[in-house]
């Protein structure tokens, strides 16, 4: 199985989030991913991040509107984004049915 983009924190997932609902430039990408995850990416690891998916073929660079160059999903990052989200949720309700059946431990870190 070829490795997926990541956690539900990973920058390159909140990259291609971002992404999903249309092209962005570096700054709104920040704040998007602000606005949505409560995350704020460092510039190195925003950029750093967009060259890796650049590289993977997941998202492109546009042409640059001023100042600023907006980046899209390629069909190849709406593929991946749409799979590691399944991914995510596979864990996701894995963990809540695990905790469901386990009652919390003690403070004392014993089982009641």
């Amino acid at each position: 199985m070829a490795r997926r983009t990541g956690r539900a924190n990973d920058a390159a997932l909140l990259i291609l989030t971002s992404l999903a609902d249309g092209p962005k430039h570096g700054y709104a990408l920040l704040k998007d991913i602000e606005g949505f995850a409560g995350t704020t990416l460092g510039p190195g690891t925003l950029y750093g991040g967009i060259g890796r998916l650049e590289e993977r073929g997941l998202i492109e660079a546009l042409e640059p509107t001023g100042k600023t160059r907006p980046y899209r999903l390629t069909p190849a990052g709406r593929a991946e984004l749409a799979a590691t989200l399944t991914d995510l949720r596979t864990v996701l309700e894995e963990g809540r049915t695990r905790l469901a059946r386990r009652p919390a431990l003690h403070p004392s870190g014993v089982s009641p």
